[in-house]
């Protein structure tokens, strides 16, 4: 008895996981970064607590309304392409199974083994064959505007939600050092969290977030103790 060949393959998520993960990195690091960064000019609690949340709001809406914008672009080429792959087959269907044959003869295929898989696919579905051979549009990897939004919005939220918590509790004197802390650990934890899901090495992935995230919050905290104000 044939046994069934299972493959698991990450590319699925990639739209959603890019989302994601740039949606919760940027809370944390956005979201820690301004507090640090009013809290090195000495700003009061309840100042540091307002930009926070201001940050998770903000950003959010930000976070939602770029990606959609962004990605509905994409979505937009790739509406275009499709109609001009379909004129091009109405007008030309020929010379269109050339152009598919010579794809297949160019990935390794003989030319009449190229033009058999051309022929058959184009008998299928001819506009998914262009589109994925010719435009790499699949429907793995078709832009998804409303998912790319709401992901972001609420991974962005999210991230942001913990160093404004950590400020909350954290005593004034020590919450640069605090919400940092714990800041970077979950970055930590994120990048490789995201670098397992996508198939990569984890500890690049960690290492990655981990600096470019303490470079964000240096670099806020340094303009907050030079200005010395809230600003």
């Amino acid at each position: 008895m044939a046994r069934r060949h299972l493959e698991i393959h990450v590319t699925r998520r990639i739209g959603w996981l890019r989302a994601a993960v740039l949606g919760a990195n940027d809370g944390v690091v956005s979201t820690a970064s301004l507090i640090v960064g009013v809290a090195a000019a000495h700003g009061s609690h309840q100042a540091i607590l307002t930009a926070g949340f201001a940050s998770l709001v903000a950003g959010a809406m930000s976070m939602a309304a770029g990606e959609y914008v962004s990605v509905s672009s994409q979505a937009d080429t790739e509406k275009a392409e499709m109609e001009v792959e379909r004129r091009e087959l109405e007008a030309d269907s020929a010379g269109e199974l050339r152009e598919l044959a010579n794809i297949y003869v160019k990935r390794g295929l003989t030319p009449a083994l190229a033009h058999d898989v051309a022929v058959q696919l184009t008998e299928h579905n001819a506009l998914d064959a262009h589109l994925r051979d010719e435009l790499g549009i699949s429907e793995t990897m078709k832009a998804r505007p409303l998912q790319a939004a709401v992901t972001s919005a609420i991974t962005y939220a999210s991230g942001a939600a913990l160093p404004l918590i950590v400020t909350a509790l954290a005593p004034q004197q020590a919450m640069i050092w605090i919400v940092t802390i714990a800041s970077l650990a979950v970055l930590t934890a994120l990048g490789a969290m995201a670098a397992r899901a996508g198939g990569a090495g984890m500890l690049l992935g960690a290492v990655r977030v981990l600096f470019w995230g303490a470079f964000a919050m240096a670099v806020t905290a340094g303009i907050g103790k030079l200005f010395g104000a809230v600003v």
